[in-house]
């Protein structure tokens, strides 16, 4: 009798009942308020609700017809100054050096690095200001790559958030919640809309080097209460960017199937009696795993892009790791029909020496983020895929600590920043909200990160109050219980 008999054969009634955590009482009470083991997917009153799927399958239909059918977020972590790069503000060259104004200021939180500070001189920008495109939109000397697409992008001036610190701020981004345990944006999709490409994961994460040193919590791309195998994949920037993917020196590939194919039955085994949904996960993750070995070889493979491709991504595109290698990378994968690309910089963290700091930022990933967004046109693959770039929050219009030419920096500031998208259904060449002389508060058009949440998961078909998963006796959604479709932004 081989081991997988023996686990048959001792799993018998009594052993499953004796070592059930609940036991007969527990099963009891199951059958009396009706829950079952393991749910069944259902759609009650408009609202989705979805078992613990073994493959990576779409959940439901979508509620109406999608605009999109993939995401890339170019996701720059530590806070853009929106003043230095999308909101021009005359008053801010006019005014440096004076103290802002009491009623522009208002009750705003500042952070804890500005809360001991008596003086905010307001601080013009460290850049000039020219305008591009067919509405003569103002954008910074800093980001020439991306004024070339500006009558490609909608740009949104008046996003606000909750948090005004990074760690929260950028889980309250992706996840809905400042609180870590959410599931993410990409987790919901790969949930929710399935994989269109069952030999790769539906939701890809890439972290860029050189960018900073600020750190980055991996709860960013988790799935939180959703099944394991919906989190984000990260691709890392070494030479094998998914550890342990490739088969040992010496090991055959069909040795290593008939391997997996062994472990699986004893999970199976182990599923039938303990009906636990991270055993499942753990046979999807290891059959991933397995398809994986061949796809991802050839997605990293440069070597059959055109000349003129490489070169207009600019001149780090080769080297693994670097914003503009993800870049060409991200659009490899989307051609693949991956669900959710998002890659993070991480250079955007500037309280000191902004001027310098930003110039650093804006050189690794300007040139980049316009060719993928000109590959994507080029191929026609623009149309159905939703290009977002922004990041966790703004920066204060007032200097942080003493303003002096070169030295001065902004801090953070949740009260009004500066996102981008293309593609995917939205109003190409619109600039959208308004904020004040100053940058500091929004006056037209507020866009809360929940709000901007629910318009990407209608890009994609999904009413955002409809699409829920119950845990733990409550019903979440990403959108938690606020947010709306910003409709006049799309096209």
């Amino acid at each position: 009798m081989d081991e997988i008999q023996k686990i048959q054969y001792n799993a018998k009634r009594r052993d499953f009942l004796l070592g059930s955590a609940i036991g007969l009482g527990g099963i009891a009470l199951q059958g009396l308020i009706g829950c079952k083991s393991k749910p069944e997917a259902v759609k009650k009153d408009n609202q989705i609700s979805a078992p613990i799927e073994q493959e990576n399958r779409p959940l439901v239909s979508p509620h109406f017809m999608p605009t999109a059918k993939r995401v890339i977020y170019l996701f720059q972590s530590g806070g853009p100054s929106q003043m230095e790069l999308f909101d021009y503000k005359p008053m801010l060259y006019k005014m440096h050096g004076k103290e802002i104004p009491p009623s522009v200021m208002g009750t705003n939180r500042v952070s804890g690095m500005t809360s001991n500070q008596y003086s905010f001189p307001l601080a013009m920008p460290a850049c000039n200001f020219s305008q591009h495109g067919s509405n003569s939109t103002y954008l910074s000397e800093l980001i020439p790559h991306t004024a070339s697409i500006v009558d490609e992008l909608c740009i949104i001036k008046s996003m606000v958030t909750d948090q005004i610190n990074h760690e929260p701020a950028m889980i309250f981004t992706q996840t809905g919640n400042q609180l870590s345990g959410r599931p993410c944006i990409g987790s919901w999709l790969s949930y929710g809309l399935g994989s269109m490409n069952q030999n790769l994961p539906a939701f890809i994460v890439m972290l860029s080097k050189g960018g900073g040193d600020q750190p980055i919590s991996s709860a960013a791309w988790s799935s939180g209460f959703l099944p394991s195998y919906h989190q984000g994949v990260q691709f890392l920037s070494v030479k094998d960017p998914v550890l342990f993917l490739k088969t040992p020196d010496g090991v055959e590939r069909m040795d290593r199937r008939r391997a997996l194919d062994f472990i699986k039955q004893f999970n199976i085994v182990q599923n039938e009696k303990w009906q636990d949904p991270e055993i499942e996960s753990q046979i999807t993750q290891a059959e991933m795993a397995y398809k994986m070995q061949m796809a991802v070889p050839d997605i990293l493979d440069l070597s059959k892009e055109p000349k003129h491709i490489l070169d207009m991504y600019g001149p780090d595109v080769t080297k693994p790791g670097t914003f503009a290698h993800n870049c060409i990378t991200a659009r490899r994968l989307i051609e693949k029909d991956v669900r959710f690309v998002q890659l993070y910089h991480l250079g955007w963290d500037h309280h000191g020496r902004i001027s310098s700091g930003i110039r650093k930022a804006t050189k690794q990933t300007d040139q980049a983020s316009a060719a993928l967004v000109k590959d994507l046109k080029q191929r026609g693959l623009l149309d159905d895929t939703l290009v977002i770039w922004g990041g966790e929050f703004g920066r204060t219009s007032f200097s942080q600590g003493k303003l002096t030419p070169e030295g001065f920096g902004r801090d953070h500031h949740p009260g009004a920043y500066t996102t981008w998208m293309a593609g995917g259904g939205v109003k190409p060449g619109l600039v959208y909200g308004q904020t004040d002389d100053f940058a500091h508060n929004v006056v037209r058009d507020k866009v809360h990160v929940h709000d901007f949440q629910a318009t990407l998961l209608y890009m994609l078909g999904i009413d955002h109050e409809k699409f829920i998963y119950k845990n733990e006796g409550r019903r979440y959604r990403l959108t938690d219980v606020h947010g709306h479709v910003i409709k006049d932004i799309l096209a």
